[in-house]
């Protein structure tokens, strides 16, 4: 589970780690700063984590105001739905409701390769260009289909792994 720190805008308080969002609620309706009044807003830090977490974290934008959904994403979603979300919103920009996101929603396809020359080789392995004689195999310039695919598909990194993807 991710580490993060609620950092008071109040410069006569300290902040606080925690570790979920209930620590977060319990923390923060008896926090007080040094003349004993109640601080009530905070900046929202990533502090330690899985490197995928952290990525999930810039993208969702965290904030107190929708720390709640980002830890129940943290726990619920498996890794190919972080990077999935990490797509549509971090780098295409698709909004989200943090209460009720799923990422299935988002028309994002995802390739775990490299580079467009393995995309292309991947896609003509598959059949997905149509089936290709055996004889005529050696002929095929994949460099020209991953020059293609690099109109319609995106090379991306998160969290250290290399990613290409298309979205609608």
């Amino acid at each position: 589970m991710p580490q993060l720190h609620a950092q008071p805008y109040d410069l006569d308080a300290i902040g606080f780690y925690f570790e979920s969002f209930e620590e977060y609620q319990t923390i923060s309706k008896r926090h007080m700063n040094a003349h004993w009044e109640p601080v009530e807003e905070y900046e929202i830090q990533f502090i330690d984590g899985d490197d995928i977490d952290c990525a999930l974290a810039k993208a969702w934008g965290i904030s107190q105001a929708n720390i709640g959904g980002y830890f129940k994403a943290c726990e619920d979603w498996e890794d190919y739905q972080k990077k999935i979300f990490i797509i549509a919103v971090g780098e295409i920009g698709h909004r989200f409701d943090p209460e009720d996101v799923h990422p299935e929603e988002f028309d994002v396809d995802l390739y775990h390769v490299d580079n467009m020359r393995e995309l292309a080789e991947q896609m003509v392995d598959e059949g997905l260009l149509g089936e290709i004689p055996e004889h005529l195999e050696r002929y095929i310039d994949m460099e020209a289909i991953a020059r293609d695919l690099a109109h319609d598909y995106t090379k991306t990194e998160i969290a250290g792994e290399t990613l290409i993807y298309r979205a609608g």
